[in-house]
């Protein structure tokens, strides 16, 4: 009876031996102890650059013709914005576009017959950008006036920028740095542990989008240019020792 317990009792001893020993082996290259976080940057900001641009058309037989007009158009055009304060120098016009106008000719049977020559149509396109946003805004929603002096003008919704979007991303990224910090500290403070060596770092996609607005965030990035009131956001994901 005693051998047989004084068997057992070592053969238990043995198992147990086993376990220790492979726990140790196993866990002998086991990194220590790590926490990974990702903290948040974000702020909202009034854009202080605006872009506007229309564009107006002529169409004639006769191409002169069809560019004299164009011409006539431009001029009423510029007095019209610089009696509204803008600098002759901030309106830049881009080149006359020339399209010749055709349509479909078919015979009574339905056959096609060739085109039809109804004259050429010239286009141009007029861009303000300026750091006077609100009477740029102001302007844009006033150009139907134009019709009033025989000018048919396309205006495009103006579109906001923000000029000191460097500082800005600086200023995102510390915050989204700090934000991820201080999750760290909690995380590891829970734990009844502390934080230890900073291991990594990655900074994610700037993110820029219209205030109260339903945009999705895109893994390339979004950049909003047609809210003047944005919020700009970044993210931040670090990985700390712990000790």
């Amino acid at each position: 009876m005693n051998k047989n317990f004084s068997a057992i009792l070592f053969s238990v001893a043995i198992i147990i031996a086993a376990l220790v020993l492979g726990w140790a082996i196993i866990n002998r290259n086991n990194k220590a102890g790590e926490i990974s976080v990702t903290g948040l940057g974000e702020t909202d900001f009034i854009s202080d650059l605006i872009v506007w641009e229309g564009s107006f058309e002529k169409s004639d037989f006769d191409l002169k013709q069809a560019y004299a007009d164009l011409e006539k158009d431009k001029l009423i055009i510029i007095d019209y914005l610089v009696s509204k304060g803008i600098k002759r120098e901030n309106l830049v016009f881009n080149s006359v576009n020339t399209n010749k106008n055709t349509r479909g000719k078919y015979n009574f049977e339905g056959k096609y017959m060739g085109e039809e020559f109804l004259g050429y149509i010239l286009t141009q396109t007029v861009q303000i950008e300026s750091k006077e946003v609100e009477k740029i805004e102001k302007i844009s929603r006033e150009i139907t006036e134009l019709l009033n002096k025989g000018v048919q003008f396309y205006s495009q919704p103006p579109r906001y920028y923000y000029t000191k979007l460097a500082d800005l991303k600086i200023e995102m990224v510390s915050k989204a740095t700090e934000d991820a910090r201080v999750r760290a500290e909690k995380i590891a403070e829970n734990s009844g542990a502390t934080i230890g060596k900073l291991i990594s770092a990655d900074l994610g996609i700037f993110q820029i989008t219209g205030q109260n607005s339903n945009e999705d965030y895109s893994w390339g990035g979004t950049f909003n240019t047609s809210s003047k009131a944005k919020t700009a956001s970044i993210t931040m994901k670090l990985r700390y020792g712990v000790k």
